[in-house]
């Protein structure tokens, strides 16, 4: 699935109090700052993203071709009083790009208006037709799926990281995006949360196809294994992935499943155990390779002794992907697949 996205963008935060939930746009204003225009924010906005704070036609004024919807909160709905932005931009003559569960064309009049002013209605959320069953037939080449104790915990920095990292190192790697924010980042991929239940082991099959013994495809994780909502796209998409290897996720300081009380975090190790139970459904030799912790809420001090902790627990290297880079992952991956 290939997303043309027209740049520079105007990445709209809505009102939305809670970055967590606007993890589309910090992760397009991370990783491709030299796209981004400016911001678009409504009364109330708890997210600053540090861009030029622009109307729609203030942005199409300095240039911009696109306005992404930055959002992606639970259950990818549009809240109705945000929806006359999206007409603002319309009007101004910018694409609309989102990676929401409604489509863009469902809004009433939106599609009639995008047709006038001749821009586009980019819908992220919507996989290909034909996609197959999965088999959990072998396939070539190498595979690292990130998996994390909850949602929004740097699976998708952390994918992003190590692929570019093992193509600073010469690697031969590829990110797989299966994320609305990973596939505009990286200009393809596939919505795995969108497949319908029965193919999304099959989609992750097609996302990572058979390849030469030295490729590595870097795949996004979804969800969590230990997630009331999301556990099951997590399940499918580890055994259509088929991981030779797997990074666990965690955000330091988090205990209980964002926005679902009474669900605690499992433990690392717990996590480990448990991914490496299901995976061996498709790949009887999975492991894990080490662990990423988001820690942008610890001190530098705290931080050290944070990720040196989870190291002497698990035996494996301990990053932060921001912070301090995820070196020591690829180290031990280049060290193990010898």
């Amino acid at each position: 699935m290939q997303v043309e996205i027209k740049a520079p963008y105007l990445l709209f935060l809505g009102d939305e109090p809670e970055q967590s939930h606007a993890k589309t746009a910090m992760g397009i204003a991370y990783w491709r700052p030299e796209s981004c225009a400016g911001q678009l924010r409504l009364p109330g906005s708890g997210v600053d993203l540090g861009l030029p704070e622009m109307t729609p036609a203030e942005a199409a004024q300095a240039g911009a071709r696109s306005l992404i919807w930055g959002v992606a909160g639970v259950g990818g709905k549009m809240p109705r009083h945000w929806i006359p932005s999206l007409f603002e931009a319309v009007d101004a003559g910018l694409d609309i790009v989102a990676g929401t569960h409604s489509s863009l064309r469902s809004i009433p009049g939106l599609a009639d208006a995008a047709d006038r002013a001749g821009v586009s209605l980019i819908d992220i959320r919507n996989p290909p037709a034909g996609l197959p069953v999965g088999t959990g037939a072998k396939r070539s080449g190498r595979r690292l799926l990130m998996v994390g104790t909850d949602c929004v915990v740097g699976k998708k920095y952390t994918a992003l990281a190590v692929a570019k990292e093992m193509v600073d190192r010469g690697m031969n790697a590829d990110f797989r995006a299966t994320g609305q924010t990973g596939i505009m980042i990286a200009g393809s991929g596939l919505p795995i949360d969108a497949v319908v239940s029965d193919f999304v082991s099959g989609a992750a099959e097609v996302l990572s196809p058979d390849n030469t013994d030295d490729h590595w495809d870097v795949i996004e994780g979804q969800g969590s294994l230990f997630h009331p909502g999301y556990a099951a796209v997590t399940l499918g998409l580890m055994h259509g992935s088929q991981p030779d290897a797997f990074v666990v996720c965690h955000q330091a300081g988090r205990t209980m499943i964002d926005a679902f009380p009474g669900f605690p975090l499992p433990t690392i190790p717990e996590l480990i155990e448990h991914t490496i139970i299901n995976g061996r459904l498709t790949n009887a030799a999975i492991r894990c390779v080490g662990v990423s912790i988001n820690t942008s809420g610890l001190s530098a001090d705290a931080r050290a002794a944070c990720l040196a902790g989870i190291s002497a627990e698990t035996g494996l290297p301990s990053v932060d992907p921001v912070a301090t880079g995820v070196a020591p992952i690829v180290d031990h991956i280049v060290d193990t697949f010898k």
